[in-house]
């Protein structure tokens, strides 16, 4: 965490967080997706992106009034879901994250000042995420507080 903490400092900000961040995530649990996302209204953006083919860092999708979002967004909570039909629940592109081998995700709300300003994101096979996985990394959503607000302030 302290090194985590003393890359904020550093230039090139802030994907050199984002790059530590993603490099920090697969040494604690691993993972083959990991997306950085920021609320805008009622659109989420993403900032930064493992496959930038498939999920590129220009995309934005608007979430609406989803269990997910009632959960993460609206909620604050973290959501572990273990399988695809975790997936499916989720999230309505779950054709194109199977078609990459993905079935198990952790997103985790990044909060300030009592909303979600963004969700961390780590994607990963079928039952690679478990309850342990999910408090390993828990503690690192605020670290991405800072750059989340510059986002939502440009």
């Amino acid at each position: 965490m302290t090194e985590l903490l003393a890359r904020l400092a550093e230039p090139g900000q802030p994907e050199t967080l984002y790059r530590a961040l993603q490099e920090e995530t697969q040494k604690l649990v691993g993972h083959r997706l990991f997306t950085l996302l920021y609320v805008d209204g009622a659109d989420v953006a993403r900032v930064w992106s493992s496959h930038p083919a498939e999920y590129p860092t220009s995309g934005r999708k608007t979430m609406g009034a989803t269990p997910w979002g009632a959960h993460v967004l609206a909620g604050g909570k973290p959501y572990l879901g273990r399988d695809k039909a975790g997936i499916r629940w989720a999230f309505y592109d779950h054709a194109l994250i199977e078609s990459m081998g993905l079935g198990s995700v952790i997103n985790l709300p990044v909060r300030y000042d009592g909303e979600t300003i963004g969700t961390c994101n780590l994607l990963d096979v079928e039952h690679h995420y478990d309850d342990q996985a999910l408090n390993k990394i828990t503690h690192l959503a605020p670290l991405l507080i800072p750059a989340f607000l510059e986002a939502r302030r440009k």
